[in-house]
């Protein structure tokens, strides 16, 4: 952010960071920005604990900044764990499968009823003590000993513990929704995407991501968001299960790491429909936007490389669920390409990034040894030195498909080459 080009100013945080239990030193500093600010100004939350606590110290903020109204304690509902499967439950809500144990020996229980693996989860991920040692917010538990083990951390971790049944990771499984909400849940700009590599491999953040819509998604989205009566910005994660049902793993009340995927062809974008809102200005409705690509460059192929070098995962799906798959995809012009957004992270993290140049040199002296031994190198497969070139490529756009809609094939395992480029 300090290299932005879009930054004006910076204004320090509180001194002794963000504690949600303790709201009134957020209030302290947000009240010295806004006077040096001089005018109301609009104020987005950019992670969890930020919106939680903004939250908490909003209705003191109302005549210095404009903050969507979130009664109720909302962001810390949704994003606590527990309380998210409770609402899935009550609104009908697909969610994996979850137990709260109330003891060692039910979370032993229940990990063998659930099935191992499975995927262990602290309910308010915030309170987590920096640098606890085998504390993460999500863990992979492959013995009913090791579930137990992780509820007697219970109090060391600060919240409840939660075992959710595992569900397998494949090239169409994980989708996200973005969305940004007028008072009662009213949608001023929305849509779903698919993430298409991640970073670590097939569990972490979206390294390319593709704007797509997909009806169960969003009517998921939109009907959550109003029930909730939900002001703001929002950032779903589903995973597809083995009879292709989306399931809601995640929610996230502010802007999500990929927001810029959803812009339309005037450039609005979730934070820029949130500002207008926010400031009393009309929000013009979404043209266009579909078929975007979001990459990150770095971790991109950092997750293409890694991601052909991991052994494949037996197949989880069922004849039914790749039917599902398919039909999911129906409606895609099969020579969509979107535009890029490029992101680079690696000026804020640097492991990836020279993770990625070892695993990339890697790759170079692999297929060098080939070479060597006479193997014949495979011609016009995608690898992802082409996440790399794309920022290079030549803008041009694609003319419209003769005869308007067009079949949509299988969704792809690579992303297609970007034809537009959107740089920062």
């Amino acid at each position: 952010m300090g290299r932005s080009r879009y930054l004006r100013a910076v204004h320090p945080g509180p001194a002794g960071g963000l504690d949600p239990e303790a709201p009134e030193t957020l209030l302290e500093c947000l009240t010295g920005v806004s006077e040096r600010i001089g005018r109301p100004a609009v104020l987005v939350a950019m992670d969890d604990l930020s919106a939680i606590t903004v939250s908490r110290v909003a209705p003191m903020l109302t005549d210095r900044f404009r903050i969507p109204h979130q009664p109720d304690n909302l962001p810390a509902r949704v994003a606590d764990k527990a309380e998210l499967s409770r609402l899935c439950a009550r609104w009908d809500i697909p969610h994996p499968e979850t137990v709260i144990p109330a003891s060692g020996g039910e979370a032993a229980e229940a990990a063998w009823r659930l099935g191992l693996p499975l995927v262990a989860k602290w309910s308010r991920p915030w309170l987590l003590p920096p640098g606890a040692d085998g504390l993460r917010s999500t863990t992979l538990v492959h013995t009913a000993a090791e579930a137990r083990r992780l509820y007697e951390r219970s109090a060391e971790a600060g919240s409840r513990l939660l075992l959710q049944r595992f569900l397998p990771a494949g090239p169409d499984t994980d989708w996200f929704f973005h969305g940004a909400f007028a008072r009662g849940g009213r949608p001023l700009l929305a849509g779903s995407g698919r993430k298409e590599l991640s970073w670590p491999v097939r569990t972490g953040l979206t390294a390319v991501g593709r704007w797509l819509p997909d009806p169960a998604v969003e009517e998921a989205g939109l009907r959550l968001a109003e029930r909730l009566g939900y002001q703001g910005i929002l950032d779903l994660d589903f995973r597809r299960d083995e009879r292709g049902t989306f399931r809601l793993v995640d929610f996230n009340p502010r802007p999500g790491a990929q927001f810029r995927l959803f812009t339309d062809a005037a450039g609005l974008d979730v934070v820029q429909a949130m500002y207008l809102d926010l400031t009393g200005q009309r929000v013009p409705a979404p043209a266009g936007g579909p078929g975007r690509v979001f990459v990150a460059e770095n971790y991109a192929l950092l997750a293409a490389v890694r991601g052909r070098s991991l052994p494949p995962r037996r197949a989880a799906a069922s004849k039914a669920s790749k039917a599902a798959a398919t039909a999911g995809a129906a409606g895609e012009p099969a020579a969509a390409r979107g535009r890029v957004e490029a992101a680079w992270f690696a000026a804020d993290d640097l492991l990836p990034f020279l993770a990625m140049i070892l695993a990339f040199l890697g790759r170079g002296l692999g297929k060098g040894a080939r070479v060597l031994r006479g193997v014949p190198v495979v011609q016009g497969r995608r690898t992802a030195r082409a996440a790399v070139r794309a920022p290079r490529q030549r803008a041009r756009e694609q003319p419209p498909a003769a005869g308007g809609s067009a079949t949509r094939s299988a969704p792809p395992e690579a992303p297609a080459a970007p034809d537009e480029l959107v740089t920062r």
